[in-house]
């Protein structure tokens, strides 16, 4: 009994203490409500909508799943049944991809005042207008599949590239992002491509302009700045940079709209780790940068920089060669 009276006490005593701080949270709710009317936070409380990250990040999935028809569904694809899966895919994919272009437009003319552009009409233009590029884009990606499988031995097949590479995923969902970025739609363009950054590594700016038969090798840790420009049949490899110079401390309003990025020709070859940077530096046709260089200035066409060989210093104790005993 004296074991049970104790139990009971400290049961009530746990109950005292839960109350005693569950009682706090009145307050801080109030200090939280605070908080987002005096404008020291940010917050998104207001009449006007704002895309969903999760219905974005579902319409690159849909995506894929037009642009590689039958590697990215449980079921079997036949020629018989090609018709309607497209039917339905594509249907599906313009509703929700319509909405929330819809969305985004609307939240920047209401947040920021804006003369009305219509903006379901408009998010429907736009939804059906990227839905018409979609074989061009396909074109694209396939050159771009070519491009990894005849520039990586490991590569064993098409499908292996398709199913498994991340530069292709990544240059897939920048291609689609790339459009809606060109047709001025806020939001959804960034959500896109650093979504792609956040599974495979890789960081392309849907604003940059990136021609065919492209290739990132590996990918991890690359940086394709907003106004990067690469000419066709260029490839990459991991820990490439094509970024600002320096930037000063009010660099966002003074570069906003001005090229700060490379420009990279037809036929070059990035190795790992190099960083290029300028608005003004062009890296010319058929050169070949070699790994960890370091950039600022142009370099002519059919150029091979490489950085000289450096010194390696070893230290530490010296492990003698036993003798041969059969020397003796």
């Amino acid at each position: 009994m004296a074991e049970q009276s104790r139990t009971s006490d400290s049961c009530k005593t746990d109950i005292q203490t839960d109350r005693h701080f569950r009682e706090e949270i009145p307050g801080i709710v109030d200090s939280l409500v605070r908080s987002c009317v005096n404008g020291d936070c940010f917050d998104h409380v207001g009449p006007e909508p704002i895309p969903s990250r999760e219905a974005v990040t579902d319409l690159v999935s849909r995506f894929n799943s037009l642009l590689y028809p039958g590697y990215f569904v449980r079921n079997r694809l036949e020629q018989f049944n090609l018709g309607y899966y497209f039917g339905q895919e594509a249907t599906v994919l313009f509703e929700l991809l319509a909405e929330q272009i819809t969305i985004a437009l609307r939240h920047d003319c209401i947040r920021h005042d804006l003369p009305c552009v219509r903006c379901e009409e408009r998010g429907q233009e736009v939804a059906i207008g990227l839905m018409r590029e979609l074989p061009e884009v396909r074109r694209m990606l396939a050159t771009d599949v070519r491009a990894a499988y005849q520039g990586d031995p490991a590569a064993k097949s098409y499908d292996e590239i398709i199913f498994s590479y991340p530069g292709l995923l990544a240059i897939s969902i920048y291609r689609v992002a790339h459009y809606l970025w060109e047709q001025s739609i806020p939001f959804i363009p960034r959500i896109m491509t650093e979504y792609a950054h956040s599974i495979t590594g890789i960081d392309i700016h849907p604003g940059a302009h990136i021609g065919e038969s492209f290739f990132i090798d590996h990918g991890t840790g690359v940086v394709i700045g907003e106004t990067t420009e690469i000419g066709n049949r260029v490839r990459l490899y991991q820990g490439v940079t094509l970024g600002a110079l320096s930037l000063p401390r009010d660099a966002g309003e003074q570069l906003r709209d001005r090229k700060r990025h490379p420009t990279i020709e037809d036929d070059v070859i990035i190795y790992s780790g190099a960083t290029i940077l300028g608005g003004s530096t062009v890296i010319g046709a058929r050169s070949v940068i070699g790994g960890n260089v370091w950039l600022t200035e142009s370099v002519p066409p059919d150029t091979r920089v490489i950085i000289k060989k450096p010194e390696l210093i070893y230290s530490g104790k010296q492990i003698e060669r036993p003798q041969d005993s059969s020397a003796a």
